[in-house]
Protein backbone atom coordinates (compact mmCIF):
# COMPACT_ATOMS: atom_id res chain seq x y z
CA UNK A 1 0.00 0.00 0.00
CA UNK A 2 3.25 2.24 0.54
CA UNK A 3 4.82 1.60 -2.25
CA UNK A 4 1.45 2.14 -4.52
CA UNK A 5 0.64 6.06 -2.60
CA UNK A 6 4.27 6.68 -3.44
CA UNK A 7 4.16 5.25 -7.18
CA UNK A 8 1.21 7.49 -7.46
CA UNK A 9 2.38 10.41 -5.92
CA UNK A 10 5.23 10.26 -8.10
CA UNK A 11 3.13 9.81 -11.14
CA UNK A 12 1.44 13.42 -10.19
CA UNK A 13 4.47 14.99 -9.58
CA UNK A 14 6.04 13.75 -12.87
CA UNK A 15 2.85 14.99 -14.91
CA UNK A 16 2.68 18.50 -13.00
CA UNK A 17 6.36 18.90 -14.08
CA UNK A 18 5.34 18.26 -17.71
CA UNK A 19 2.50 20.49 -17.42
CA UNK A 20 4.58 23.32 -16.54
CA UNK A 21 7.51 22.42 -18.79
CA UNK A 22 4.29 22.83 -21.86
CA UNK A 23 2.98 26.06 -20.10
CA UNK A 24 6.39 27.23 -19.75
CA UNK A 25 7.67 26.74 -23.19
CA UNK A 26 5.38 29.07 -24.60
CA UNK A 27 6.93 32.02 -22.95
CA UNK A 28 9.73 33.38 -23.42
CA UNK A 29 11.02 35.58 -26.61
CA UNK A 30 10.16 35.24 -30.11
CA UNK A 31 11.49 36.75 -33.03
CA UNK A 32 9.35 37.74 -36.70
CA UNK A 33 9.78 39.87 -39.76
CA UNK A 34 7.67 42.01 -41.16
CA UNK A 35 6.90 44.00 -44.43
CA UNK A 36 3.37 45.49 -44.88
CA UNK A 37 2.48 48.84 -46.36
CA UNK A 38 1.46 51.96 -44.61
CA UNK A 39 -1.10 54.44 -45.39
CA UNK A 40 -0.10 57.84 -44.14
CA UNK A 41 -1.53 61.60 -43.95
CA UNK A 42 0.29 64.89 -42.33
CA UNK A 43 -2.02 67.23 -40.38
CA UNK A 44 -0.70 70.93 -40.26
CA UNK A 45 -2.41 73.21 -37.47
CA UNK A 46 -2.41 76.13 -40.09
CA UNK A 47 -3.50 74.18 -43.31
CA UNK A 48 -5.35 71.34 -44.17
CA UNK A 49 -4.68 67.69 -44.90
CA UNK A 50 -4.53 66.76 -48.84
CA UNK A 51 -5.50 62.93 -48.64
CA UNK A 52 -3.52 59.87 -48.01
CA UNK A 53 -0.62 58.53 -49.16
CA UNK A 54 1.15 55.30 -49.82
CA UNK A 55 4.62 54.29 -47.95
CA UNK A 56 6.30 51.02 -46.68
CA UNK A 57 7.65 49.23 -43.13
CA UNK A 58 10.09 46.17 -43.30
CA UNK A 59 12.38 44.85 -40.05
CA UNK A 60 12.32 42.42 -37.29
CA UNK A 61 9.46 42.21 -34.91
CA UNK A 62 10.02 40.67 -30.67
CA UNK A 63 7.53 39.14 -28.51
CA UNK A 64 8.91 38.86 -25.08
CA UNK A 65 6.28 36.41 -23.40
CA UNK A 66 5.45 37.21 -19.28
CA UNK A 67 2.80 35.06 -19.34
CA UNK A 68 0.26 32.73 -20.91
CA UNK A 69 -1.85 35.19 -23.17
CA UNK A 70 0.27 38.43 -22.54
CA UNK A 71 3.57 39.67 -23.50
CA UNK A 72 5.69 42.84 -24.78
CA UNK A 73 6.18 43.44 -28.38
CA UNK A 74 9.02 45.42 -29.51
CA UNK A 75 10.56 45.92 -32.52
CA UNK A 76 13.11 47.91 -35.69
CA UNK A 77 11.77 48.79 -38.39
CA UNK A 78 12.41 51.16 -41.45
CA UNK A 79 9.00 52.80 -41.61
CA UNK A 80 8.00 55.72 -44.53
CA UNK A 81 5.38 57.80 -43.51
CA UNK A 82 4.06 59.77 -46.62
CA UNK A 83 1.43 62.39 -47.06
CA UNK A 84 0.04 65.95 -49.32
CA UNK A 85 -0.84 68.79 -46.81
CA UNK A 86 -2.32 72.95 -47.85
CA UNK A 87 -0.52 75.11 -45.99
CA UNK A 88 -0.05 78.66 -45.86
CA UNK A 89 3.12 80.34 -46.04
CA UNK A 90 3.77 84.02 -45.43
CA UNK A 91 6.57 85.80 -47.72
CA UNK A 92 9.17 87.78 -46.38
CA UNK A 93 8.87 91.90 -47.55
CA UNK A 94 11.79 94.51 -47.33
CA UNK A 95 11.07 98.32 -46.14
CA UNK A 96 7.28 98.70 -44.78
CA UNK A 97 5.69 96.75 -46.85
CA UNK A 98 2.75 93.94 -45.68
CA UNK A 99 3.90 90.69 -45.71
CA UNK A 100 1.88 88.25 -48.26
CA UNK A 101 0.44 84.99 -47.74
CA UNK A 102 0.36 82.22 -49.87
CA UNK A 103 -0.85 78.50 -50.18
CA UNK A 104 2.27 76.09 -50.21
CA UNK A 105 1.12 72.47 -51.50
CA UNK A 106 3.76 70.24 -50.16
CA UNK A 107 3.89 66.14 -50.45
CA UNK A 108 6.25 64.62 -47.47
CA UNK A 109 8.46 61.43 -48.03
CA UNK A 110 9.71 61.06 -44.44
CA UNK A 111 11.50 57.77 -43.35
CA UNK A 112 11.99 56.61 -39.79
CA UNK A 113 14.21 53.68 -37.64
CA UNK A 114 10.91 52.85 -35.58
CA UNK A 115 11.17 51.28 -32.02
CA UNK A 116 7.73 50.24 -31.04
CA UNK A 117 7.19 49.83 -27.05
CA UNK A 118 3.86 48.25 -26.45
CA UNK A 119 1.63 45.34 -24.57
CA UNK A 120 0.11 42.95 -26.43
CA UNK A 121 -3.53 41.04 -24.98
CA UNK A 122 -3.69 37.89 -26.60
CA UNK A 123 -7.05 35.05 -26.69
CA UNK A 124 -6.63 31.07 -26.13
CA UNK A 125 -6.71 29.53 -29.18
CA UNK A 126 -9.10 29.31 -31.22
CA UNK A 127 -8.75 26.72 -33.74
CA UNK A 128 -5.14 27.49 -34.70
CA UNK A 129 -5.91 31.33 -34.35
CA UNK A 130 -4.78 33.71 -31.78
CA UNK A 131 -6.64 37.06 -31.72
CA UNK A 132 -4.31 40.10 -30.22
CA UNK A 133 -5.33 43.45 -29.53
CA UNK A 134 -2.11 45.67 -29.14
CA UNK A 135 -1.23 48.81 -27.28
CA UNK A 136 1.63 51.37 -26.26
CA UNK A 137 4.05 53.81 -27.73
CA UNK A 138 5.71 54.39 -31.00
CA UNK A 139 9.77 55.66 -30.71
CA UNK A 140 10.50 57.17 -34.31
CA UNK A 141 14.31 58.35 -35.41
CA UNK A 142 14.89 60.44 -38.41
CA UNK A 143 16.81 59.14 -41.24
CA UNK A 144 15.44 60.16 -44.17
CA UNK A 145 13.63 63.87 -45.31
CA UNK A 146 12.30 64.90 -48.69
CA UNK A 147 9.78 67.29 -49.98
CA UNK A 148 7.86 68.23 -53.22
CA UNK A 149 6.06 72.09 -53.48
CA UNK A 150 3.95 73.71 -55.76
CA UNK A 151 2.83 77.22 -55.44
CA UNK A 152 -0.40 78.29 -57.25
CA UNK A 153 -0.14 75.41 -59.95
CA UNK A 154 3.17 75.71 -60.37
CA UNK A 155 6.28 73.65 -59.26
CA UNK A 156 8.93 75.03 -57.29
CA UNK A 157 10.96 71.73 -56.40
CA UNK A 158 10.75 68.16 -56.05
CA UNK A 159 12.41 65.50 -53.98
CA UNK A 160 14.19 68.83 -51.76
CA UNK A 161 16.01 67.43 -49.10
CA UNK A 162 14.13 68.76 -46.15
CA UNK A 163 15.99 66.73 -43.13
CA UNK A 164 17.75 70.43 -41.33
CA UNK A 165 13.46 71.51 -40.79
CA UNK A 166 12.07 67.88 -39.71
CA UNK A 167 12.69 66.91 -36.31
CA UNK A 168 14.88 63.95 -35.33
CA UNK A 169 12.48 62.52 -33.23
CA UNK A 170 8.72 61.41 -33.34
CA UNK A 171 6.59 59.88 -30.71
CA UNK A 172 3.20 58.35 -31.46
CA UNK A 173 0.25 56.12 -29.73
CA UNK A 174 -0.05 52.49 -31.12
CA UNK A 175 -3.47 50.94 -30.94
CA UNK A 176 -3.51 47.95 -33.27
CA UNK A 177 -5.59 44.25 -32.86
CA UNK A 178 -5.42 41.42 -35.63
CA UNK A 179 -4.39 37.21 -35.72
CA UNK A 180 -1.86 34.72 -35.28
CA UNK A 181 -2.32 31.61 -37.40
CA UNK A 182 -0.37 28.90 -36.83
CA UNK A 183 1.54 27.42 -38.99
CA UNK A 184 3.98 24.23 -37.59
CA UNK A 185 5.70 23.69 -34.48
CA UNK A 186 6.96 27.45 -33.11
CA UNK A 187 5.64 28.66 -37.01
CA UNK A 188 3.12 31.67 -37.22
CA UNK A 189 1.76 33.98 -39.10
CA UNK A 190 -0.06 36.96 -38.63
CA UNK A 191 -2.19 40.04 -40.01
CA UNK A 192 -3.77 42.92 -38.70
CA UNK A 193 -4.28 46.56 -38.34
CA UNK A 194 -2.42 48.96 -36.26
CA UNK A 195 -3.04 52.87 -36.33
CA UNK A 196 -0.13 55.46 -34.90
CA UNK A 197 -1.54 58.34 -34.11
CA UNK A 198 1.80 60.63 -33.91
CA UNK A 199 1.03 63.31 -31.50
CA UNK A 200 4.40 65.18 -31.73
CA UNK A 201 5.30 68.68 -34.13
CA UNK A 202 7.40 66.31 -36.93
CA UNK A 203 8.86 70.64 -38.28
CA UNK A 204 10.50 73.35 -37.00
CA UNK A 205 8.45 75.25 -38.07
CA UNK A 206 7.35 77.52 -35.27
CA UNK A 207 4.47 79.18 -36.57
CA UNK A 208 2.72 75.87 -37.17
CA UNK A 209 2.16 72.78 -35.39
CA UNK A 210 2.30 69.87 -38.43
CA UNK A 211 1.92 66.03 -37.21
CA UNK A 212 1.59 62.79 -39.13
CA UNK A 213 0.04 59.81 -39.11
CA UNK A 214 -1.03 55.85 -40.58
CA UNK A 215 -2.69 53.43 -40.47
CA UNK A 216 -0.18 49.51 -40.79
CA UNK A 217 -1.63 46.95 -42.80
CA UNK A 218 0.14 44.52 -41.09
CA UNK A 219 1.70 41.31 -42.68
CA UNK A 220 4.60 38.93 -40.92
CA UNK A 221 6.16 35.72 -39.42
CA UNK A 222 7.43 34.78 -35.89
CA UNK A 223 9.36 31.74 -35.67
Amino acid sequence: MKRTLIGLLLIFITGNLFAQESVLSQYGFRLGLTAHPTIGWVKPQIGKSNGVSLGFAYGLLGDFNFAENYSFATGLTINTINGKTTEVRTSPTLGMGTPSQFAYELKYQLQYIEVPLTVKLKTTKIGDVRWYGQFGLSNDFKIGAKQDADTEGKMEYRDKDVSKSIKFYRAGLIIGAGGEFDISGNTSLFGGLTYNNGFTDITDDKDNNVRNHYVGVNFGVFF
